[in-house]
């Protein structure tokens, strides 16, 4: 994929999930915990499979240093949950604060900021398998926010623009990450190893918070769903692993 197509791609996933909030019913959750469930196994397999490799074969970098910027990210991603109560899971069960015609501004910045983070891998290796988990993980990201927007006294216009902002934020983070890693943005690149291991502690955090939350309290049947969910996710992730990791090998 071009530059081009990944912004787009990135882009419309978040944006279209948003504004169908304002076409489609909210009540039942049960299809998103299906999509989080899916993605959340794949975010999580990409990021042993490719991520963490790469990250960890950076050379100059003593190894065991690594590990601390990975624990940096995952407790960065918890703190930045303080103010986002989980809608980037797509938690939707937090609108009560949206009653009082408050703007969710703390929620706004901390959603805006973990997705120019999620961007950052993106200038890496291996980057198409990556962004369609990403976009897929939007989905459900996406229309929590849109559900805890249109509750406000905001305006439909307010609410698109404020979708606008969020959408555009990961599509942000691949091309600032693409420019650190390309040496074009001042003389960073040398911490771009650094970066991409805080935002992989991200993924961690993301991914398995997804894969323990989703889905826990509910009846048998739907859980035989997410498990199905679960292994598709995983599977799809190793085969996209294996077919590159031929493809470098040949």
């Amino acid at each position: 994929m071009n530059d081009f197509s990944i912004f787009a791609l990135l882009f419309a996933s978040a944006f279209a999930s948003g504004i169908a909030v304002f076409f489609v019913k909210r009540d039942n959750t049960n299809t998103l915990k299906l999509v989080l469930s899916f993605t959340g196994a794949y975010l999580f397999s990409i990021t042993v499979l490719d991520l963490f490799p790469h990250v960890y074969y950076t050379p100059g970098e003593p190894r065991e240093t690594i590990g601390i910027y990975v624990l940096t990210g995952f407790f960065f991603q918890l703190v930045l949950e303080q103010f986002s109560h989980g809608v980037e899971h797509g938690h939707l069960h937090h609108t009560h604060e949206s009653r009082r015609n408050v703007f969710p501004l703390g929620i706004m910045l901390s959603l805006c900021l973990h997705a120019l983070l999620e961007g950052m891998p993106l200038a890496a290796r291996h980057q198409n398998e990556l962004v369609f988990g990403i976009a897929l993980h939007h989905v459900p990201a996406a229309f929590a926010l849109g559900s805890l927007l249109i509750h406000t006294s905001l305006s439909k216009r307010g609410i698109i623009l404020l979708l606008i902002l969020f959408s555009i934020m990961t599509p942000l983070g691949f091309l600032l990450s693409k420019g650190i890693s390309s040496g074009g943005i001042g003389n960073i690149e040398r911490y771009f190893d650094r970066i991409m291991a805080m935002v992989i502690g991200v993924f961690l955090h993301i991914s398995t918070t997804i894969l323990f939350e989703s889905g826990s309290a509910d009846h048998h049947k739907f859980n035989r769903r997410k498990m199905i969910a679960v292994v598709l996710g995983i599977m799809v992730a190793l085969a996209n692993f294996l077919i590159n990791s031929g493809g470098h090998r040949h």
